[in-house]
């Protein structure tokens, strides 16, 4: 054997460590698995599979995980318990060395209507096998970051009203009367692009991050990731080779535009599809290059609200109004129906044709203009009685939603619940991290305070606290107001500890 073909063989052997082995200083490293964490229920269809998607990055000072689950929550509400992020986090550093707070677990707020993933034994067991996978497999990699749009499926669900109150698109409540609607919401069309290549230039992941509410389903039911998990597919099968691993924003007032139709069938299919080639068009805008990792893991306690007995009293009191003025009528909603869509169709001679009228006219008489101011007048009480109704039972839900979160609050024994906030920094990409459905206007105020230009918010993460609106809408009394357990002064406080973690990033 000779000197030169020895000196080949181990140069060999070098390059194939620095390729496969810890990442040396300065050089970033990156790995990718998912782990389908379906449920394995009998008779439950699976139309698109759940994941636990992860991103092991690693520049030899610092490691980071991300954990992209396609579930409603890590923790709180939903399939995931309070448990599972701890035990987690326990494993991935007990067992692949990396530190708790340098683990990431985003949930997309996916919420199909039926238990979709699997048993918590094996949610934790399956997203820490798709950890262990992705450290095994990592390469060195550049990334780079960039920006789409996309405006066409989305918007914001608090509707102003002429009041100065708030009114939110859901089912369990119908939509306030047109004429009390005066504007409705902004939102964040924006969507975040991290991309991650092979040192060949070859794509290796790509995280997005969007700020949405998954919660339109298939037509034929089932398990479904909802429309991030059809981008997610479009942006694969376009991307041989890489991953698409998606963050879920500050969607907490945010939902789909077609989200009440009752004319078009619940697919979230060419939503997600719109979603995905939107992210595909900036992805191959982005150059990348050589990148450095921060990640800065901060607690801070953030005050709980504890006026439930005050807003419950003010509903109670619009109840009572809202009561008092509900009048008798002679129609029940048999005669009412005809007889409106009768007077709908033609407003200025409802009773006859034209002719009849002007009979009546001519002899003197008013009849039929009588009969119809009698109609009228029933029909209008018959419709303001409805909208008592469709007020009532939007209040009944409230009161009920205030008493919940009363208890939740009450039954924590701390005037401050703690919140996790964690900030990552990849190459030129920025992410500031929150436990709370944060609503797009925080989500905003996080991103313009920044001094980097791809700066983004992942929401829905490490933890959930139910909604975190901007202060200026709790005197509103919207539903994401309702259900939240955080008082007004958690938005400048959470605001500042984002701006102060940022201003740690070099």
């Amino acid at each position: 054997m000779t000197l030169r073909y020895i000196s080949v063989c181990l140069a060999w052997i070098a390059s194939m460590v620095i390729a496969v082995g810890p990442a040396s200083a300065g050089t970033l490293q990156a790995g990718v698995a998912k782990s389908d964490i379906s449920t394995d229920a009998e008779g439950v269809r699976i139309n698109d599979p759940v994941y636990a998607k992860a991103l092991v990055l690693d520049d030899g000072a610092t490691q980071l995980v991300i954990v992209a689950m396609d579930v409603t929550a890590i923790g709180g509400i939903g399939e995931i318990g309070d448990d599972f992020l701890p035990k987690l986090r326990a494993r991935i550093e007990g067992e692949l060395g990396i530190p708790g707070d340098r683990v990431l677990v985003n949930a997309s707020h996916n919420h199909p209507p039926l238990d979709f993933i699997c048993e918590p034994e094996e949610q934790v067991a399956r997203a820490f096998d798709a950890v262990r996978r992705a450290q095994e497999n990592m390469v060195p990699v550049k990334t780079g970051a960039g920006a789409g749009h996309e405006d066409r499926i989305s918007m914001n669900r608090t509707l102003q009203l002429k009041d100065g109150r708030a009114w939110t698109i859901r089912h369990s409540n119908p939509c306030p009367p047109d004429d009390e609607v005066v504007g409705v919401g902004i939102m964040d069309p924006e969507i975040g692009v991290l991309r991650i290549d092979r040192m060949d230039g070859t794509p290796l992941a790509v995280v997005y991050n969007f700020a949405c509410h998954p919660y339109i389903t298939v037509p034929r039911g089932g398990v479904t990731a909802d429309f991030p998990g059809f981008a997610s597919t479009v942006i694969e099968e376009n991307l041989e080779g890489a991953m698409a691993l998606f963050l879920q924003g500050a969607g907490g007032d945010i939902t789909s535009i077609l989200y009440k139709d009752p004319h078009r069938p619940r697919d979230s299919q060419p939503l997600g599809m719109m979603l995905g080639l939107s992210t595909l068009k900036a992805v191959r805008q982005i150059e990348t290059k050589d990148a450095t990792l921060q990640v800065i893991a901060e607690t801070l306690d953030l005050p709980r609200k504890a006026d439930f007995d005050e807003r419950i009293a003010e509903l109670e009191a619009e109840q009572s109004d809202l009561l008092r003025g509900l009048r008798g009528t002679s129609l029940n909603f048999r005669m009412f129906l005809p007889l409106y869509l009768q007077y709908e169709l033609n407003p200025e001679h409802p009773s006859y044709y034209s002719y009849r009228y002007l009979q009546s006219e001519m002899l003197g008489t008013d009849e039929l203009s009588g009969l119809d101011a009698w109609n009228r007048g029933h029909i209008d009480k018959y419709l303001r009685n409805i909208e008592s109704m469709e007020k009532l039972a939007r209040i009944q839900d409230k009161i009920a939603t205030l008493e919940r979160h009363k208890k939740i609050n009450s039954d924590a024994g701390d005037p401050t619940v703690a919140t996790e906030i964690m900030g990552v920094k990849i190459g030129d990409f920025v992410l500031v991290t929150s436990p709370a459905e944060v609503l797009v206007e925080v989500g905003l105020n996080v991103k313009n305070a920044s001094p980097f230009e791809h700066t983004y918010m992942a929401a829905y993460t490490n933890g959930y606290i139910h909604y975190g609106p901007p202060a200026f809408e709790y005197p509103k009394g919207g539903y994401e107001v309702t259900e939240c357990l955080l008082a007004p002064e958690w938005q400048a406080l959470y605001e500042t500890k984002a701006q102060e973690v940022i201003a740690l990033f070099k």
